[in-house]
């Protein structure tokens, strides 16, 4: 860590510089991080831009092994990177070993992914030269890279959804070159992972500007960098306010450009009501676990949770009460953050509908957020909207509902969402069923008996989901179907043979799958 960002090959510095806080102590953490400027951020485009027709027709071969190059690099980093990311996030070793490890594992599903060769789309219709009325042509179909992507660090997770996350990892898959604006909180952690990345690209014998690594504090960074008429998509994983400001930036240019925003959510919960009946207490530990697991900053943290009133559901909250009194301060990953927690807590506090059930030990230190649980009934949830803005931490809101009937009206009125979530037993089954359509139009992934605060990285996945959970409910950030954001179809009519891409020759020199009319 030089203090210097990475445009292309070069390690770039500048006199405007910035540190990272602990927010553990509240004290900025050496060294100085030179802050990128315009004309660093049209340079990096143009790089990526040069670099991009040579990487995206790359044997998918080479680009599998670059993505696992860039793995087994930043597994070496060791203690390093995993210590520098504490330091610059408040976060736990566990935790954060963890995510590096589900950040290498991300790389190395995408390299199986090339491999595999499903990712193309390969389809074709053969001529038919003989058919009345008319001949049909050869048509053959894949699907091909974008172009250069702009991709936002998040605050949340340093590694898995940073610099070389999920969004970095689809679109070098796909072919297309990446420009990183790293987050101001962690830019150690950045740069870090981002002179690895560089290191691969050399190693692997890429064009330098396959990748390249901004830092700022300035919203105008980004801005800038969206701006770019090089760039062709963004990635983006953070606020609704921010993931907004980026979609106009974007909207607003000559040539309009995707942005692929994971913005907000508050996941519900639904206690259907013989899972209640059978395991209230269970269910309420359970739920106290899932709110106040990493502070209560993840994308799918359970922020409202529906049951039907009496006394099971009491017996729920009495649970979950008894746990969340055991559960310790956690210190938020900035004084930003925690500021707008405590925002939050204080609007839902100044709801006179809203009843205080369970809040945590109270913290003492630098950032340190206390959970809390409020109940409302139904009827008062929907009377007050802005009650199901979601606040970024360790807070939720029990409702009250009289019947299912009620409790669908409400999960009605929800926004979209990234996960909801089914505590079921047998005897649930029809009613569940009854809410399925519903749940399948508010959210990106449903589940049954387990709490939302967990993604798994896998073809299956969909981390995604109906605005404002996302700004395109057709896409996911995790799993292996996270690639098709960065890639565009391509019809080839009547071709040779010796012009044709070999994805799509009719020898099939790689071997894909395809589909064949």
């Amino acid at each position: 860590m030089n203090g210097r960002f990475l445009i292309g090959a070069r390690a770039v510095a500048r006199e405007e510089t910035f540190r990272a806080v602990d927010p553990v102590q509240g004290i900025e953490i050496e060294p100085s991080f030179s802050i990128s400027r315009d004309d660093d951020v049209a340079e990096a485009c143009r790089l990526a831009d040069s670099a991009f027709d040579g990487f995206r027709e790359l044997a998918p071969e080479r680009r599998a092994h670059f993505l696992e190059t860039v793995a087994e690099k930043i597994e070496a980093l060791g203690d390093v990177l995993v210590e520098r990311a504490m330091a610059e996030t408040g976060l736990p070793r566990a935790r954060l070993t963890g995510e590096r490890g589900r950040s290498t594992g991300q790389l190395r599903l995408f390299a199986r992914v090339l491999r595999e060769g499903r990712w193309a789309g390969v389809t074709v219709d053969p001529a038919l030269p003989e058919r009345q009325p008319a001949p049909r042509p050869d048509l053959r179909l894949r699907k091909i890279a974008l172009g250069p992507v702009a991709v936002f660090g998040a605050s949340n997770f340093p590694l898995a959804f940073s610099v070389a996350g999920g969004d970095t990892a689809a679109a070098l898959a796909a072919g297309c070159p990446v420009v990183v604006k790293a987050h101001p909180a962690h830019p150690g952690t950045s740069a870090l992972v981002g002179a690895v990345i560089r290191d691969a690209v050399v190693v692997c014998g890429l064009p330098e500007g396959v990748f390249s690594l901004l830092q700022g504090q300035a919203n105008a960074l980004g801005a800038s960098l969206v701006a770019d008429s090089r760039i062709k998509a963004v990635g983006f994983t953070g606020s609704r306010a921010g993931g907004l400001a980026l979609m106009a930036i974007a909207q607003a240019r000559p040539e309009p450009i995707p942005v692929y925003a994971e913005m907000s959510s508050i996941s519900p919960v639904i206690l259907m009501p013989a899972a209640l009946a059978e395991r209230a207490e269970a269910l309420g530990q359970g739920f106290a676990g899932s709110l106040t697991m990493g502070a209560g900053q993840f994308c799918t943290n359970p922020g409202i949770v529906l049951g039907l009133d009496g006394p099971e559901l009491d017996r729920f909250l009495a649970s979950a009460r008894e746990a969340l009194r055991q559960a310790p301060p956690q210190t938020m990953l900035t004084a930003g953050i925690y500021g707008n927690y405590q925002r939050g807590l204080g609007i839902l506090s100044g709801n006179s509908r809203l009843e205080l059930i369970a809040e945590g030990v109270p913290g003492i230190g630098c950032n340190q957020a206390a959970a809390r649980i409020f109940a409302i009934k139904a009827s008062d949830f929907k009377a007050h909207p802005e009650l199901a803005d979601e606040v970024f931490g360790p807070s939720s809101i029990v409702i009250r509902c009289v019947s299912l009937a009620e409790l669908a009206s409400v999960v009605e009125g929800l926004e979209g969402q990234l996960t909801a979530t089914l505590q079921m037993d047998d005897a649930d089954l029809d009613a569940a069923r009854s809410l399925l359509p519903l749940l399948e139009r508010k959210a990106g992934r449903i589940l049954a008996n387990a709490w939302p605060t967990g993604v798994e990285v896998s073809h299956a996945m969909v981390h995604g989901g109906p605005f404002p959970a996302t700004s395109d409910s057709r896409s996911t950030s995790v799993g292996a179907s996270a690639i098709d954001r960065f890639l565009r179809p391509v019809c080839y009519q009547d071709l040779p043979d010796a012009l044709l891409p070999d994805a799509l020759k009719h020898a099939n020199p790689l071997e894909y799958p395809r589909f064949v009319s």
